[in-house]
């Protein structure tokens, strides 16, 4: 496995552990002008980019894809489109660890699939498996599941206080 390509694929997983777990720093630190979900969503996009660029490097592209491919990344991808649609920027992005309040959502894919943007994006990297080696699919999966554990033991006092 080459270890900058790992790297690049665990990146983001610190920084999401961080901001879980100290939420109201993060809050302190973005102040009254920024928006701590915005500020979180726009360097989680640069995470993003070196975790794909990552995967990139150790990619065999080829033409056409395998017949799996389709239906994981169409689905998983209609997850992560309907998460977002569903919770916006701020439900998506900690926006009630940063101290906002967003409403619940029971609405599909919620209440039918637990963690439906992880499993939205794992099933994403699932579909990548004929081109990318199983190790780093494994380690980018293996993150999700780390965050999803960590999020499912949420201390309700532990969110921070809105500064604004």
């Amino acid at each position: 496995m080459g270890l900058l390509a790992a790297i690049g694929v665990l990146l983001p997983f610190p920084f999401y552990w961080w901001l879980w777990t100290n939420a109201q720093s993060w809050v302190n630190l973005c102040g009254r002008e920024r928006d701590p979900s915005t500020v979180m969503a726009r360097v989680s996009h640069v995470l993003k980019a070196a975790q794909l660029l990552s995967l990139f490097s150790v990619a065999s592209l080829s033409w056409p894809p395998p017949l799996y491919f389709w239906p994981l990344m169409a689905f998983g991808q209609f997850l992560n489109f309907r998460v977002y649609q569903l919770l916006g920027e701020a439900g998506t992005y900690y926006g009630v660890r940063f101290g906002k309040n967003i409403p619940w959502v029971t609405e599909f894919p919620f209440g039918v699939i637990r963690d439906p943007q992880y499993v939205g994006s794992i099933m994403s990297l699932l579909a990548c498996l004929s081109w990318v080696p199983f190790q780093y699919i494994l380690l980018w999966s293996l993150g999700y599941v780390f965050m999803m554990f960590l999020e499912s033991k949420e201390d309700p006092n532990a969110r921070a206080k809105s500064i604004s």
